[in-house]
């Protein structure tokens, strides 16, 4: 599942088709997410789903902000994932996915059984919120941007991940280690780790950071609708994607 983003952290993240950009974005940002309104029930470890609970839409029902997926060009399946909303109860982010349903795993053993590796994009669309009081009045929070949304999809591409060869008890201590990385990551959009994109937004080409790794791809970018936009995924190339307005949710519940 999507962590809860940044709200224990003491510091922020600064933050056609395919053609590369020299655009450059700075933002920052901190969002105080203190729980998750689920519509898919996370998958157990070694490709093993759990028992699914109702799915919901009643989270991204709740959004005062428009929710992203990939464009018409994409004719696959899509499915809604989890919510992210703070301490007020107030959705602050939530994923949408296309493709198949992607399971923790171990790659070395699916590997092992000649399973066919899984085709997923997932579309995380994050509020682009100004600096503001936390809900109990006690704090600032910082600025919504692009490394908020950066950090969420890294994060959620570690969330299906399970490295081969790797043993069951050390998954977590990797995983800790892994979100420490995808943190670190999003703080320095502006690093060597990153390539520029330009990937169409409602039909206007926008830029994005985008890296990859042997796990998958991480992209983040903004739009044009007050929200940021993050991405991630593995067997789908990034370098095709274009990303839409979803103009009903629920016809995805």
């Amino acid at each position: 599942m999507l962590p809860s983003c940044c709200a224990d952290r003491t510091s922020t993240p600064e933050g056609g088709r395919a053609s590369r950009s020299d655009e450059n974005e700075e933002a920052s940002g901190q969002m105080e997410t203190t729980s998750r309104v689920g519509a898919q029930t996370p998958a157990a470890e070694g490709g093993q789903r759990a028992p699914s609970a109702p799915r919901t839409i009643d989270g991204y029902l709740r959004a005062p902000f428009p929710w992203y997926g990939l464009d018409e060009a994409f004719t696959g399946p899509r499915w809604l994932m989890q919510v992210g909303t703070a301490a007020d109860g107030a959705v602050e982010h939530g994923s949408i996915g296309h493709g198949d349903e992607p399971s923790v795993r171990n790659e070395h053993m699916a590997a092992a059984t000649d399973e066919p590796r899984e085709k997923f994009a997932v579309v995380v669309t994050v509020a682009a919120n100004p600096s503001r009081r936390s809900a109990d009045g006690t704090g600032l929070l910082e600025a919504t941007s692009v490394s908020s949304a950066a950090w969420l999809a890294g994060v959620g591409l570690l969330s299906f991940t399970w490295p081969g060869q790797m043993d069951h008890s050390l998954r977590d201590d990797w995983l800790d280690q892994q979100t420490e990385t995808a943190w670190a990551l999003a703080d320095d959009l502006e690093g060597p780790e990153w390539s520029k994109l330009s990937l169409p937004v409602d039909g206007v080409p926008m830029p994005f950071y985008y890296r990859e790794s042997e796990f998958g791809w991480v992209l983040a970018g903004s739009t044009g609708s007050g929200v940021h936009v993050g991405a991630y995924g593995r067997g789908m190339s990034a370098y095709g994607l274009g990303f839409a307005i979803v103009k009903d949710v629920a016809a995805y519940a």
